[in-house]
Order: C-alpha cells, then sequence, then structure tokens
C-alpha cells in the first residue's frame, strides 16, 4: 500500500529519505502533481518509467531547488534562457537546454536535450532542499492518462506502485508547465502552460515560434495525452444537442463537459452535464477535477466544446485535443 501523508515538515523529511534510497514520491507543484525519484540514481529512474508504464524514450523533467542549479546539467545556458528564468522561476515553467554528461540518458530519453524546472510550490521547494539534488518528476499517474491535481487522485493512479504521496492539497494552475526549447537557434514553445506566449514575447521582445519536426521529444507531445478511460470528442455548441441524443440512441452514457449553458436546452435527463467555469484560470484549475469526474460517473464518452484559444486557453486548448486524440498502441 501506498502511505498518504500531509506535507508537514516530517513528511519532507522522511520524504527525502525514501529518495535517497532509491524509492518514489509523489509531490504537489504549482501545475499538478510530480511523481519523484533521484534524477541520479539509475535504478530508481528505472522504477519511476515502470510505475508510470512509460515508454523509456520519453524524457522527464528535472525539478531543481534554485536556478543557479541549471549550470550543474546544462552544456550551455543561452542569454534568452537566462532571461526567461529570471522572470519566472521559481514557477510553472520548463526551459529545454543541451545537457551535460552528468544527466542520465534514463532522464533525457538518450536525447542531448535536458528540461529543467524550478517549481515555486512550497512543498515542492522543502523536498528539493531536503533532498539537497534534482529530482526526476513527470506527472503523478499513469502514462496518458489524466494528470493529477489533488492527492486523492495520486492514489487512484499509483496505489501499491510507490512508496508515499505528499499531501499538499489541491495544485494551483492546474495545468503542466509550460516547456520552452531553448536548444535550437529560435525559442519554440513545445507545450503551452500558464507561462504564456505573450508573456514570454514581453520578456524575449520577440514571439517564440511553435513545435517544428526538428523539436526533441517532450512530455505531453504525442497525440494523444491527459485522457481519461472515457472516449472524448470535441463538438460545436450547435452539435451538442444532436450528438448527445445520437449517442444516447445507441446505449451509451455521455456526459456533455462545456463552458455554454444556454445551449442545453431540452437536453435528456438521462445525459450528464458538467459545466466549466469562464474565466481560464478557474478553468485550467477545475479541468484535470472534471474529466475524472467523467470517468467516476461511468460515461463512456465526454463530449467537450473548446474555450477561446488565446493566452492560458490556448494550454487548456492543447490537453483537451490531444484527451480526444487517437488511442493508439502507444497511449496506455
Amino acid at each position: 500500500m501506498t502511505k498518504v501523508v500531509p506535507a508537514d515538515a516530517s513528511a519532507i523529511l522522511e520524504a527525502a529519505r525514501i529518495l535517497r534510497r532509491g524509492g518514489l514520491v509523489a509531490f504537489p507543484t504549482e501545475t499538478v502533481y510530480g511523481l519523484g525519484a533521484d534524477a541520479e540514481n539509475e535504478p530508481a529512474l528505472r522504477a519511476l518509467f515502470a510505475a508510470k508504464g512509460r515508454p523509456a524514450d520519453h524524457p522527464v523533467i528535472m525539478h531543481l531547488a534554485d536556478a543557479s542549479q541549471v549550470e550543474n546539467y546544462a552544456a550551455d545556458i543561452p542569454a534568452e534562457g537566462r532571461k526567461l528564468a529570471a522572470a519566472f522561476w521559481p514557477g510553472p515553467m520548463t526551459l529545454v537546454l543541451r545537457r551535460n554528461n552528468r544527466v542520465s540518458n534514463l532522464v533525457t530519453g538518450g536525447l542531448d536535450t535536458v528540461g529543467l524546472r524550478v517549481p515555486v510550490h512550497p512543498v515542492a521547494q522543502a523536498l528539493l532542499r531536503e533532498f539537497a539534488g534534482p529530482i526526476a518528476a513527470p506527472s503523478a499517474n499513469r502514462f496518458g492518462r489524466v494528470s493529477c491535481t489533488r492527492a486523492e487522485h495520486v492514489l487512484q493512479e499509483l496505489d501499491g506502485l510507490i512508496d508515499l504521496i505528499l499531501d499538499g492539497g489541491e495544485c494551483e494552475v492546474g495545468l503542466e508547465s509550460t516547456i520552452i526549447d531553448l536548444s535550437r537557434r529560435e525559442p519554440a514553445i513545445l507545450r503551452p502552460g500558464a507561462v504564456t506566449a505573450d508573456m514570454i514575447t514581453n520578456v524575449l521582445g520577440h514571439a517564440p515560434s511553435g513545435h517544428s519536426i526538428a523539436s526533441p521529444r517532450v512530455s505531453g507531445s504525442l497525440p494523444s495525452h491527459y485522457a481519461p478511460t472515457a472516449r472524448v470528442e470535441i463538438v460545436t455548441a450547435d452539435q451538442i444537442r444532436s450528438r448527445s441524443n445520437e449517442l444516447r440512441a445507441s446505449g451509451q452514457k455521455i456526459a456533455i463537459v462545456t463552458q455554454l449553458p444556454h445551449h442545453l436546452a431540452d437536453i435528456n435527463d438521462e445525459i450528464q452535464v458538467l459545466l466549466l467555469p469562464d474565466a481560464p484560470e478557474k478553468l485550467a484549475h477545475d479541468l484535470y477535477a472534471v474529466l475524472r469526474r467523467v470517468d467516476d460517473l461511468g460515461c463512456d464518452i465526454a463530449l467537450v466544446t473548446l474555450p477561446a484559444e488565446h493566452g492560458l486557453g490556448w494550454a487548456i486548448v492543447d490537453r483537451l485535443r490531444r484527451a480526444a486524440g487517437p488511442r493508439g498502441d502507444d497511449s496506455p
């Protein structure tokens, strides 16, 4: 059984001891809960990949207590990286940099780059400082599944597979960190998040580019990701009623996940309606809990409408499109 404890000072000490002996600890960050292992202990890293069911060639992010520690793991840090670190660390941003030889191939999936992040959450900070080393920490869920923003969700995903869960309450942001690639000629956003394109542009003085075929592999970049057990289907407001009735007539249990209550007139009482908040920050915070609620209700399909795709909305739409992506062999 996996132990769940409030993230107080004694629990932080216990978690650091577990990491030092090669164990696995889930802990809250400002984005989502992370599943931590000693980033310099290869047996621990293998155990992390096994617990998640994560492919060995899919890199994990290294978490550091302070931006000054980046020098220990990056081969070089461009001026733009220093500007971004000064502006957004500690916080929900990951920088992809050229790695040095100190970084394990297990962390990088064999790539010549490494993703580094300095979280701001007080529990994550306390654990990193007590452990006094880098913690490799993908999201604390089975690979391809909805990320966890509460300790109870981590337990649902990983009970019996990891040693300890530090319960620090709900995560504030609710979506994974923005990933910015600085290993190529131009900065590029490989995964949108709470550090938005406009915020990055304001710091750099020019807009970052997007993901390209030359971009390194990073967390959350597969076509299907962040998915509940129920199938997710994206619909427009005008399609809600007809599509939900069509699916219900075929015998499937349906959930409608939307910000648009005025499009729900005459919806059949057997259809579950889960309303999303209008404010982007609140929507991001609630999104994964709502997707998990779809499964809790035993629904077969969730019909989802998309919010406006600007600012933080870009990150929310990215997660919903991947939740609705094709589920092949690479998406357990």
